[in-house]
């Protein structure tokens, strides 16, 4: 037989590195390596860059600065014009209201990591680095205060079906892209020392209620969870309800505490560690 042209087996799929092959990497057989990998790569990197403990942010992508909330609610009053009786146009008109009310929470969330970045990022130090969801809307919001101050925050992006690109508050070399929601939901804990939560959907809430899962059958770190603003989040859930009904104890109330300003929400996570300290010394 007449041998084979040395190109055609240097062009073979099967003689590729492995680590170069990315088909080979996109294989379902595979999954157990690329989960590895977004394990190792995101805690190399912040290890690298000295992240020794952060502040996590969580919060809606539809919570908007007020111009933008503004010019939507115009856009949808526009378009009711167009159809005074279409009942989709008028149910859009006071969704665009609602989400008016709430763009005070970006500049609270900005005004809040701006707060947290420069008490804490001094001196080369990198304590209590915000990190986000990487997204718009609130996460926009923290990163963005970080980036006022001149202070490094991380984001945790997903790679999801419809097109999301990081927002550009993020400090470049710690912005990272996930496809697996449970290593991403890993990184947000690894270092926490504080979860803040801003009103949000789903998303929000399904991080939320998993870190209190966590916290309240002690499988983490323990850090304080506080809610940014009451009011909502009191119409969202009835936590005291469920203590009510017997299906969660008292003393799971004590995991969430409640901040209506950025002062108050710091004042509360530095209270938090400055008792768990001091209790450790007694």
């Amino acid at each position: 037989m007449t041998e084979l042209p040395l190109d055609a087996i240097l062009s073979s799929p099967s003689y590729r590195l492995a680590n170069e092959d990315l088909e080979f990497l996109e294989r379902p057989e595979l999954r157990p390596v690329r989960m590895q990998l977004e394990l190792l790569k995101p805690e190399m990197l912040l290890g690298e860059n000295h992240i020794d403990s952060t502040v996590v942010v969580f919060g809606g992508t539809a919570i908007v600065e007020q111009h933008e909330a503004d010019r939507r609610l115009l856009e949808a009053e526009n378009a009711l014009k167009e159809s005074p009786h279409d009942a989709q146009r008028q149910r859009d008109v006071v969704r665009a209201k609602s989400v008016v009310a709430k763009a005070r929470y970006y500049e609270l969330a900005r005004e809040f990591a701006s707060l947290v970045s420069s008490t804490c990022q001094l001196g080369g130090r990198c304590d209590y680095v915000v990190v986000t969801g990487g997204g718009p809307g609130i996460m926009e919001a923290a990163n963005r205060g970080a980036h006022d101050v001149g202070c490094k925050s991380v984001g945790l992006n997903i790679t999801l079906p419809q097109e999301q690109d990081p927002n550009p508050y993020i400090t470049p070399e710690l912005c990272f892209q996930f496809r697996y929601f449970a290593l991403r939901k890993m990184h947000f804990l690894m270092r926490a020392k504080a979860l803040v939560v801003f009103p949000g959907g789903f998303g929000t809430l399904d991080e939320m209620l998993e870190v209190l899962t966590l916290k309240q059958t002690g499988r983490m770190q323990d850090i304080p969870v506080i809610l940014f603003g009451r009011q909502f989040w009191d119409q969202v859930i009835n936590f005291q309800f469920l203590a009510d009904e017997g299906v969660i104890a008292d003393h799971h109330l004590k995991l969430i505490q409640y901040a209506e300003t950025p002062a108050e929400a710091w004042e509360l996570i530095m209270r938090f560690h400055r008792l768990r300290e001091e209790s450790h010394m007694d």
